[in-house]
């Protein structure tokens, strides 16, 4: 049963040219996809593909320009969405910015409780925000203290258990490891997937580490400049892409072994990403594509099934 359904989300940002002329950074443009309960969709692409702002755009940090959102069968809106963040939480990228400095930590992680039941008794809340120290690892020494005082791993769990308080059912993890050293983020990795048994949590978890989505993700989502080129669970995407990004990207993963990384072969891209406020015409990677012909450029290609539960879109997919 999908816990949440986004059909057909478009995000686009108005960015002025000229005085005359107002044009748009399409951001996210006719994306859909859902997750399931218990689940975990990773998302992955480029800098600039438009993942952060899909996740943002969920939860109506950015209000949507156009589509539908579906959270638990109640269609999201403006309107009601503050009756599901108790539901819906995020954790932000950098856990040096997204903490705020001059608050305590058993501030910083009661502050959810706080605004959505502010009738909760200091004990009750104490009692949680203890609880969900523990869950991440922490412990009671660390409630009086500031996050000036923990390291950058320690500070990612302050944020996820900051998110936990409200009892959420889905979380959109917005690159949470990106800015850990590899060692940290096998532990906070570790974290997430703990409390996803323990709980039953949904994940959105946008990455631009194929490996690190690869161990925590049961199905993963690929992107290019504001488009869901590929879909299928985290085995097959890895086994058999279907779309010439993709492959570019797996491609790009360093292996341990050199014996195996020499007879790898690099599949490198030519040329930049598009302008966003000025995408190319039919398929948007086709300027970029070794296997890209005239179709490419006349028609926008269809999102289709490659095999079960594999969708992709290129006009081209298995034939190379």
């Amino acid at each position: 049963m999908s816990l949440l359904t986004v059909n057909n989300l478009k995000k686009y940002f108005p960015a002025k040219t000229s005085f005359f002329k107002a044009s748009y950074v399409k951001a996210v443009d006719d994306v859909s996809f859902s997750v399931e309960k218990g689940r975990t969709l990773g998302l992955v692409g480029e800098s600039g593909c438009g993942k952060s702002t899909i996740g943002r755009t969920i939860l109506f940090l950015y209000p949507p320009t156009s589509g539908e959102i579906i959270f638990d069968g109640h269609k999201l809106s403006a309107k009601n969405i503050s009756s599901y963040r108790n539901r819906m939480q995020i954790v932000f990228q950098d856990p040096y910015s997204s903490l705020d400095p001059r608050m305590t930590i058993g501030d910083i992680v009661g502050e959810p409780i706080s605004v959505q039941n502010p009738k909760m008794s200091r004990k009750e809340r104490s009692e949680i925000i203890l609880d969900q120290l523990k869950f991440v690892g922490l412990n009671t020494d660390h409630l009086n203290r500031y996050p000036h005082e923990f390291s950058g791993g320690q500070r990612q769990r302050i944020s996820i258990a900051r998110a936990l308080t409200t009892r959420p059912d889905f979380i959109v993890c917005d690159e949470p490891v990106s800015a850990l050293d590899v060692s940290i983020q096998a532990q906070v990795i570790n974290v997430f997937m703990e409390l996803k048994q323990k709980l039953e949590l949904s994940y959105l978890f946008i990455a631009h580490d194929l490996s690190v989505v690869r161990h925590i993700s049961d199905e993963i989502g690929v992107m290019y400049l504001g488009k869901l080129v590929e879909r299928c669970p985290a085995d097959e995407l890895y086994k058999s892409p279907a779309h010439p990004y993709t492959q570019a990207l797996l491609s790009a993963i360093p292996v341990p072994d050199p014996n195996i990384s020499r007879m790898r072969s690099r599949i490198l891209l030519t040329g930049d990403v598009p302008n966003p406020m000025n995408p190319p015409s039919g398929c948007r990677f086709r300027t970029r594509c070794a296997y890209a012909k005239e179709i490419c450029a006349e028609q926008e290609p269809e999102i289709k099934e490659v095999s079960a539960g594999h969708t992709c879109a290129c006009h081209f997919s298995g034939e190379f």
